[in-house]
């Protein structure tokens, strides 16, 4: 009996799902079928790293001051916004068009399957063109969600906007045309299965030159030149917002498959779960042996540092060679965030030492550690031609890393700095230490906490 339901329910879902005329006789194609079942998979992941934004949400909002976290919370939908409206117009065309070693020149102002000739050298699987698109926009909004955290608790929002339209027309497209759209480093066959440098570095390259023009937060350094600590205001947050990032890096990696035949995928998400869980431990481990304490945000930090660090090496990589990626990471990445606070580098959410150097290990690491067998398993994908291991491929990596570091730091000054003379980059003292919440926006994130200075001018002896 409760086969013969199965049967009818699996029947009632198949009519739903395809129309009539699929069943005619000259019915869908095993093509077709593939075409649908990459797309839908390439859709699932596009989806898995759109919530992702949610994870950043969660994770920056809790890690500042409760009368900033409105505000931060709230730049992950702007965000959202500047990036799908960039890629859209000019970002996708410079990132992925037929063009130069450096930059595509075609595709602009996307319009569709329409315009897919445009796009002729991608080597990807047969996924629509809107999917692919959708699928490169998520990660271009990851990449400028980097950038958020580094300007975090002082800097405009204008500056933000301004910025992140630049960052997601001129900056983040040519690095990814460099690497995915057939560009220079894919013809020197740099590897970079899902963007451990052209996501992760470049973000975290425009986040600390911005926190470095932006000098450190009120408050963060004492007389001495000492670091201060500034707790965020909800760890809970934090831990939601990672736990949300974990599970959407199913999508950023295993996604990059664009295609669950094979089971390939498989691998790519067993090399990303190890690295995560392997960074957490060592950063934690970590933290305990320098503060004789185990940190919870140094924990959290270390399972982001793998996940970047594996990203550009998941697929080329074997099971045991992902731990140890994580691992060094972990322990990396809470060792340089300490040596760069010291150094005198306010970065509020530590968005250079995980998404930065985590991303310029993993770029390395696929020169140390990548597979010949997973290489050629992979063949010719969003890096061009693969080489496997060796030095020839860690120089090529480390190349990769170099040059996008510079481009992306050249850049991003020379934007910053002409705004930071034009409209300066920073609110002012009074607007710093009231909070961006009210500053910005005119309310906090928390409504009590107008009832709070409400009751406290109440009680203020008036003169």
């Amino acid at each position: 009996m409760k086969k013969k339901w199965l049967m009818m329910l699996l029947a009632m879902i198949t009519l739903m799902a395809y129309p009539v005329s699929a069943f005619a006789a000259d019915g869908p194609t095993n093509a077709d079928l593939q075409i649908g079942l990459d797309t839908a998979f390439t859709f699932l992941a596009f989806i898995l790293v759109f919530f992702m934004q949610a994870g950043f949400a969660m994770l920056e909002a809790g890690s500042v001051r409760m009368k900033n976290a409105g505000h931060v919370a709230g730049k992950t939908v702007l965000t959202l916004a500047i990036a799908s409206l960039c890629f859209w117009a000019l970002g996708f065309g410079l990132g992925f068009g037929n063009g130069n070693s450096f930059f595509g020149t075609t595709g602009f102002w996307y319009g569709g399957d329409s315009t897919g000739s445009a796009f002729e050298s991608l080597a990807f699987s047969d996924v629509t063109l809107n999917v692919k698109f959708l699928f490169q926009m998520a990660f271009a909004a990851v990449s400028l969600a980097i950038v958020s955290g580094g300007m975090a608790e002082r800097a405009k929002i204008s500056v933000y906007i301004i910025f992140g339209i630049l960052f997601s027309i001129v900056i983040y497209p040519v690095v990814a045309h460099w690497v995915w759209g057939g560009g220079w480093l894919a013809e020197l066959g740099m590897q970079d299965y899902a963007g451990s440098t052209v996501v992760h570095l470049t973000g975290a390259t425009a986040a600390v030159v911005a926190t470095i023009l932006l000098k450190p937060r009120l408050g963060k350094f004492n007389k001495e030149g000492k670091p201060v600590i500034i707790p965020g205001h909800n760890q809970v947050f934090t831990v939601l917002g990672v736990i949300i990032l974990w599970f959407g890096w199913f999508g950023f990696n295993p996604g990059s498959a664009l295609s669950p035949m094979g089971g390939f995928f498989g691998h790519v998400a067993l090399t990303t779960n190890l690295a995560a869980a392997a960074g957490g431990l060592a950063a934690l481990i970590a933290s305990w042996l320098y503060f004789g304490k185990s940190d919870i945000p140094a924990m959290l930090n270390g399972v982001l540092a793998a996940l970047v660090a594996i990203t550009g090496a998941c697929a080329f990589v074997e099971p045991w060679a992902a731990i140890l990626i994580g691992f060094v990471a972990g322990a990396f990445t809470f060792m340089t965030s300490q040596w760069l606070e010291r150094a005198g580098l306010d970065d509020p959410i530590y968005a250079f030492s995980v998404h930065g150097i985590a991303g310029m290990w993993g770029a390395l690491s696929t020169g140390l550690f990548a597979t010949p067998t997973l290489v050629e398993t992979v063949g010719v994908g969003k890096a061009g031609l693969f080489y496997g291991g060796g030095l020839h491929q860690l120089g090529v990596q480390a190349l990769g890393v170099a040059g996008t570091f510079v481009f992306v730091a050249v850049m991003s000054f020379i934007i910053l700095y002409v705004m930071k003379l034009a409209i300066g980059l920073r609110v002012t003292e009074e607007e710093e230490l009231m909070g961006l919440d009210i500053s910005e926006h005119g309310t906090y994130g928390y409504p009590e906490q107008m009832k709070l200075i409400a009751d406290s001018e109440s009680k203020t002896p008036k003169l």
